[in-house]
């Protein structure tokens, strides 16, 4: 019985692709005592490229109910969201 050697097999992966995994998913931003309504308001349009007006309300909404969903999309921009969020320590949950 002869036994055929078995063919290596390699993968390749680029770092700069980006893969969709079609995950609809939601960036949630919970309130703290210590950030100023500026820190997240400016953190908040740099994360989502969103207007200064349309953060501003999510800032409000954390601040009176203590989170708020502040970005929905594919999960990998939310995970790049989440975390120019947290460059400043803010406190944020992924949920798909």
């Amino acid at each position: 019985m002869e036994i055929e050697p078995k063919q290596n097999q390699t993968t390749e992966l680029l770092a700069d692709e980006e893969i969709d995994i079609g995950v609809a998913s939601r960036v949630v931003l919970y309130n703290d005592d210590w950030h100023t309504f500026d820190e997240v308001i400016n953190q908040l349009i740099k994360a989502t490229e969103c207007t200064y007006d349309k953060a501003r309300g999510f800032a409000f909404e954390v601040h009176v109910k203590g989170k708020a969903i502040v970005f929905n999309g594919p999960l990998n921009q939310c995970l790049k969201v989440s975390s120019v969020l947290e460059e400043i320590a803010l406190n944020t949950q992924i949920i798909t």
